[in-house]
């Protein structure tokens, strides 16, 4: 059984990699995103000047001791411990819904979805299977993400500024625990929308939603309505935790050979 279940993730996934039409989008998104904006953003932090006001709202809500170092080392930490991880959430969910949203309707536009049923496996565990190649591949996105930001975003600093900036705990909480929380929720509900839908196309379109609600996020991070702390980032990835087990849950319940193969 395991092994079938292995066979399967495996198969997804190196679908994804050898296929470049698929493979350009879930590079290039998160290089945009973890080398060219934090690029832009430490570059404007460095030569445009202090006096323009223009993020006078965002600093104004900082404790004093976040304004240790000047104004430059103040919005450099904004952008490192609390604009660039809102990223990490979006990175996982472009990953996911390029490879999930063909997880099944993929299938039925190969004509391999029957074999697949025919597989010693229960549906549900066909169902998990392919959450889960979904789920590992975005996790190995967002990692490598991270480490090429980071090498990106320190070399930078050193160049501009003469020193290192420390990413701070935000960073752990983001990356191994509301990350993947948040995938899987996403993840469930494009593979889902996958076996409803009749062309990758269709599938696609209905997981680009999921997007709307972190561009909010992004919104708000940079007009310093909404600075995302430590403690807020636990409870979210507490909730979206709890909320992802009990959506995989009653997704698998409703999820039929019948369903799959109107």
């Amino acid at each position: 059984m395991k092994s079938a279940a292995y066979a399967i993730i495996r198969k997804d996934i190196r679908s994804v990699t050898a296929n470049r039409q698929l493979l350009l989008p879930i590079l290039l998104v998160p290089l945009v995103l973890v080398v060219v904006l934090p690029t832009i953003f430490v570059l404007t932090v460095r030569f445009v000047p202090e006096e323009t006001g223009d993020l006078d709202a965002l600093l104004t809500i900082l404790p004093a001791s976040a304004l240790d170092g000047g104004v430059e080392q103040a919005l450099l930490r904004i952008i490192m411990n609390h604009l660039l991880p809102i990223f990490f959430l979006i990175i996982p969910i472009m990953t996911a819904s390029v490879m999930a949203a063909g997880s099944f309707v993929g299938e039925k536009e190969k004509h391999t979805l029957e074999t697949l049923l025919y597989c010693p496996l229960p549906l549900s565990r066909i169902f998990y299977a392919k959450i889960m190649a979904s789920f590992l591949m975005s996790m190995m996105v967002s990692l490598l993400s991270f480490l090429v930001m980071l090498a990106f975003m320190e070399t930078e600093l050193f160049v501009l500024f003469g020193a290192f900036m420390v990413p701070s705990f935000n960073w752990l909480i983001m990356l191994f625990l509301l990350s993947p929380a948040v995938s899987l929720i996403a993840i469930t509900l494009i593979v889902k929308g996958s076996a409803k839908a009749q062309t990758m196309e269709e599938s696609q379109q209905k997981a680009a939603f999921l997007i709307l609600p972190l561009m909010l996020l992004i919104a708000g991070q940079f007009s310093g309505v909404l600075l995302v702390n430590g403690w807020l980032l636990l409870m979210l990835a507490l909730v979206c935790g709890i909320s992802a087990w009990f959506l995989m849950r009653g997704c698998r319940k409703k999820f039929t050979c019948e369903a799959l193969l109107k």
